[in-house]
């Protein structure tokens, strides 16, 4: 799968950024370097003066790519979102039993998030982290059904969609497809978010996954085909 990857370029809706920060050496630091800074201390702290002094820029070059952290933060959501989907789409699309097909894409929406090389600007774990404790500040806006409409949303939805695929192939009587793999999505940031700061609220720990859990929740909602 790297192989594959490697030969591909992800692209983000071109609204969200003013100048492509995959086409620069800049553009690449900023988005490298943005990962770790919001990691390091929080959206709400971070500020393009900061990251400029942290890559060694004027605060204006960064504007020249983004006109508001805000338009980072979905460029960042965006693309994870993305990396997620081209996985989905490789690990299952020789899969032909609907039943290991979902196992395995619920597996990979859920999964602790492991180092990849494939794109050397992209520490895929710190965004990982950064996805979880951040992406609901990217839509819990007043401008977000602007925003929906402008596509800036549209790999995140198109992720749930590919889900809401594969769990219909299991059980096609389902009335709650949409809902289950948004579920799925969402629930999955927010379980790695309990496990991490308010461990008595969930039952994911070191030896339990997320995974595990939403194996166990999605094909006991099911009535899969025999």
């Amino acid at each position: 799968m790297k192989t594959l990857l490697s030969n591909l370029r992800i692209d983000i809706n071109e609204n969200i950024y003013l100048k492509d920060p995959q086409s620069s050496d800049l553009g690449k630091r900023i988005i490298k370097n943005s990962i770790f800074l919001i990691d390091d201390i929080g959206f709400d702290s971070f500020t393009f003066k900061k990251l400029g002094q942290l890559i060694g820029s004027n605060e204006s070059s960064i504007y020249r790519y983004f006109d508001s952290k805000h338009k980072l933060l979905l460029y960042l959501a965006s693309w994870y979102w993305a990396w997620l989907e081209y996985q989905l789409v490789f690990s299952t699309t020789n899969i032909a039993d609907p039943k290991e097909k979902l196992e395995k894409a619920i597996n990979i929406l859920t999964r602790t998030i492991e180092s990849d090389s494939t794109f050397s600007h992209i520490d895929e774990v710190a965004l990982n982290r950064v996805v979880i404790n951040e992406y609901s500040k990217s839509y819990l806006t007043k401008e977000v059904d602007e925003e929906n409409k402008d596509g800036y949303f549209a790999i995140y939805k198109r992720l749930i969609t590919r889900l809401h695929d594969v769990i219909i192939e299991v059980d096609s009587t389902y009335k709650f497809p949409h809902s289950l793999a948004s579920t799925v999505l969402e629930g999955a940031l927010h379980q790695h978010f309990l496990k991490d700061h308010f461990k008595s609220l969930t039952d994911c720990n070191e030896q339990t996954k997320p995974s595990d859990y939403f194996t166990h929740l999605v094909f006991n909602v099911l009535s899969p085909t025999k």
